[in-house]
């Protein structure tokens, strides 16, 4: 078997339109956690592209605060794209409109999400029951706008109806410009462990850019699974939240074979701070302390066994209390840095 780390330099970067991705590694959209300041930390620090967290296809309900958070992309560094989510054609289409002249550059259809409220309301990795329905969004989707459209998909709804591969020639067929697949099925959830025959056998199906999602945690993951599946990228999800410098790891290791130097305890420590910053910038006050609680509990979480210093955390109730804590925290020489930062 050839190393699959040098394999990947014979093959071209991955294309989305007209689009060149600068390396293989992509920020998955999650509802909750893809929002602007997380996606711009991503991308400084290596995500070739990042995706915005979904947004309904009902515009009569962009007006709430959730929904304006969401749609602010305007400005960031292209290719911006845009994940729209829902189970009616002309409504995604119209949302697809919108949103591009909004600012979008790049839109994708969410029909991954397992969330039971998504499902629910016939949208996401529901939508792989109907396949007809499938195409109809699709095509509806791809005529309504001039730019770039991608699709994420689970390998099927549940074990016995994988549906994967069928779903990728229609998505190719209508014209679709790339294709993420999260090895897993909406019944699996975030269960178990993903599996990438099935993405494997998508990439032999289609000639569009195929991502694979699912468990991809650390560069030698990364490298294994573009070897196995012969995706052109790989789409990072949960596996960055508390670590956003895993793009930079991976970039690296995928590009020189070598692993990449870990974040020093200082650049830890500012990059939280930056982050911070940016939560109170984009949500306010108020809001924002309750965001913060989530993305600094993750970069926690690996450090604090026993959650003291997340509880802690989620008792502050100002902001100024949380930029304390950080500074507390972490304050003192480098080796006391290391120990808060390091020591388990």
């Amino acid at each position: 078997m050839r190393d699959p780390v040098s394999s990947q330099s014979d093959r071209p970067l991955p294309r989305i339109g007209s689009f060149t991705l600068p390396n293989r590694v992509i920020l998955a959209p999650m509802a909750g956690v893809t929002d602007r300041p997380f996606r711009q930390l991503c991308r400084e620090l290596g995500a070739g592209l990042v995706v915005s967290e979904m947004v309904t296809s009902d515009s009569r309900l962009w007006h709430t605060r959730k929904s304006q958070q969401r749609l602010i992309h305007r400005g960031e560094p292209g290719p911006r794209s845009v994940q729209i989510a829902g189970g009616d054609p002309d409504m995604l289409a119209e949302a697809a409109r919108l949103n591009a002249q909004a600012g979008a550059e790049i839109i994708d259809i969410n029909m991954g999400c397992p969330a039971k409220k998504v499902c629910n309301k016939a949208a996401g990795s529901a939508l792989l029951r109907d396949e007809r329905l499938v195409a109809a969004i699709l095509t509806a989707v791809v005529a309504a706008v001039e730019i770039p459209v991608t699709l994420k998909i689970r390998t099927g709804w549940c074990e016995e109806t994988r549906n994967a591969e069928r779903v990728a020639r229609l998505a190719e067929d209508a014209g679709i410009a790339a294709l993420a697949v999260h090895g897993r099925t909406r019944e699996q959830k975030y269960t178990g462990h993903a599996e990438y025959d099935t993405i494997a056998a998508v990439k032999q199906q289609v000639s569009i850019p195929v991502f694979a999602n699912g468990d991809v945690t650390t560069p030698q993951r990364a490298a294994d699974v573009l070897q196995y599946t012969g995706a052109d990228a790989v789409m990072v999800g949960r596996g960055a939240q508390g670590n956003p410098w895993l793009f930079r790891e991976i970039e690296h290791y995928l590009r020189t074979g070598q692993a990449h130097a870990p974040p020093s305890a200082e650049e830890i420590v500012a990059t939280m701070r930056r982050h911070l910053a940016a939560l109170h910038a984009h949500y306010g006050d108020y809001l924002g302390v309750r965001v913060a609680r989530k993305h600094v509990g993750w970069y926690l979480a690996a450090h604090d066994p026993n959650r003291e210093r997340r509880a802690r955390f989620n008792r502050l109730e100002q902001a100024s209390e949380q930029f304390e804590f950080l500074h507390e925290l972490f304050r003192g020489d480098a080796a006391a840095i290391d120990n808060g930062i390091h020591a388990a």
